[in-house]
């Protein structure tokens, strides 16, 4: 039977410091336009399918295995395995819930053992990128999602804890019967409900464990 669900954010939180997209950004040559967009984004002035759209073009021609091999060296925080074991071993569902691409949630789900993973979608044709977003996603489609994923399972979002970090977060947040702060923004540490920092997500652990119990 499964107590809850734990939705963890993936850009600067199981990513630190940077974000999936302009860790691949830097490989793929239009870093410099992404780090831009996100900036854009964090303060408010573009929305996430402004800067989706704008990243998209940077993967055009590029083929999803050229692109998988770029993702073996992002870079993640400490404990990631043994915070997902610890969700399994306790009856949680640990979910991915996050506005980073398909492919990057897909590639941490293999790695680590998350249950499932939100994100936007990037086009493929003829096996390469071809510079166009498939299907958008923002900060209210990841509420949405976590929601759904929730009543999935049998639980509503009030029995779920959220781990994140930033403006995306802020509608989950909301909701949450625990928001979890990690190495947040203002904004985010101040929406939930505790806070945690440093480069080892198991940190978390003694504030899940409290509230799930």
């Amino acid at each position: 039977m499964t107590r809850g669900v734990v939705f963890f954010d993936v850009d600067g939180t199981l990513v630190p410091r940077t974000s999936s997209g302009q860790h691949l950004a830097d490989r793929l040559g239009h870093a410099e336009v992404l780090r831009a967009a996100e900036a854009a984004y964090d303060d408010g002035t573009m929305t996430n399918q402004e800067a989706s759209v704008i990243d998209a073009r940077g993967w055009a021609g590029w083929t999803p295995a050229e692109v998988g091999g770029f993702l073996e060296s992002m870079p993640l925080v400490d404990g990631i395995a043994e915070t997902v074991s610890w969700c399994r071993s306790r009856d949680v569902q640990p979910v991915l819930a996050t506005l980073a691409w398909d492919v990057v949630g897909e590639y941490l789900c293999e790695r680590f053992g998350f249950g499932q993973t939100s994100g936007p979608r990037l086009e493929v044709l003829d096996g390469r990128f071809s510079g166009a977003v498939a299907e958008h996603f923002d900060e209210v489609g990841k509420r949405d999602y976590a929601r759904a994923v929730a009543a999935g399972f049998g639980v509503g979002l009030r029995d779920c804890a959220a781990v994140g970090d930033s403006r995306s977060d802020l509608p989950l947040f909301a909701e949450a019967g625990l928001a979890v702060a990690f190495n947040a923004s203002p904004a985010a540490e101040a929406a939930a409900h505790v806070s945690a920092g440093g480069d080892d997500l198991r940190v978390v652990l003694p504030l899940l464990e409290a509230w799930f119990r």
